[in-house]
């Protein structure tokens, strides 16, 4: 009887914390009179005509091209993030140079340092090289591991693995390179995954960078298509349309999380091991 109990208050509180993201993809079957009328996440009517409509959004181009703008980011910022956080963790873990706790006060500085400080000096060095308004001010810093979490998370792995495991491969005729690549990093893949997937769920959700930094609709994310939906006053639109292009915009991130949970949970054993 108390497990079953149990089980029901877990139920509950289940409902009660995914409630928000069911009423979000049932208000986007519903009209805009329904959604304000009733606090019920099931439509009257499912009326996927609304899917269609907002597939095509209101910008000229439809929300095939957004995505395929917003992936032509995401691809190249979370492999360049990856190896570039890999290899500096790596070097602040396993090998000792001039300067080392200097720079790693500097990593962590800027680790704590609001993002929104950088916004002014990058977008004023971007327009004097002329890479305004391209994604490679979007894409570019992250080869320089400009993400000091990830660095820092990924020096607490590198350091929870024996370094007679590097002498090992030392001694069989193993590089450093090669040790980090065939040694270390299958003892550290649950946190590259975890690095990975973070990079791609913030990368997908930006909305401040893409504006900065992009000018022409042409070359809109996802996010910045989402805001470009609705005019200026906030008036005379369709709100069930804008949910579905949430709706829509969420099955990416919903899937590399669903792909990517049984090593992203596994960032605390490995992290213990």
């Amino acid at each position: 009887m108390k497990k079953i109990t149990i089980y029901i208050i877990l139920v509950l509180i289940a409902v009660f914390m995914l409630y928000p993201l069911l009423w979000l993809v049932g208000a986007s079957f519903k009209t805009n009179q329904e959604i304000y009328s009733s606090m019920w996440f099931m439509p009257m009517d499912f009326d996927f005509s609304v899917y269609f409509n907002a597939w095509k959004t209101n910008t000229g181009y439809s929300m095939g091209h957004y995505f395929i703008n917003t992936f032509t980011i995401i691809i190249p910022k979370t492999l360049f993030s990856v190896i570039s956080s890999v290899l500096t963790a790596y070097g602040f873990a396993r090998f000792d140079f001039p300067l080392k706790k200097f720079f790693f006060t500097l990593l962590m500085v800027g680790m704590f340092m609001p993002a929104i400080v950088t916004v002014m000096p990058m977008y004023m060095f971007w327009h004097e090289i002329g890479f305004l308004d391209t994604y490679v001010p979007l894409t570019m810093p992250s080869l320089f591991a400009c993400e000091g979490m990830f660095v820092f998370i990924l020096i607490q792995f590198f350091k929870g693995i024996p370094k007679e495991l590097d002498e090992a491969s030392r001694l069989d005729g193993c590089g450093s390179l090669h040790t980090l690549v065939y040694v270390l990093l299958p003892c550290i893949k649950p946190a590259v995954i975890s690095v990975a997937v973070f990079n791609f769920l913030w990368t997908m959700n930006d909305f401040i960078n893409p504006l900065i930094f992009i000018n022409s609709t042409e070359k809109y994310t996802l996010s910045l298509a989402l805001r470009t939906s609705v005019d200026s006053t906030g008036q005379g639109y369709e709100e069930c349309k804008i949910i579905a292009m949430s709706v829509i915009g969420l099955i990416p991130s919903v899937t590399v999380f669903a792909l990517a949970q049984k090593k992203f949970i596994g960032i605390t054993a490995g992290g213990l091991s």
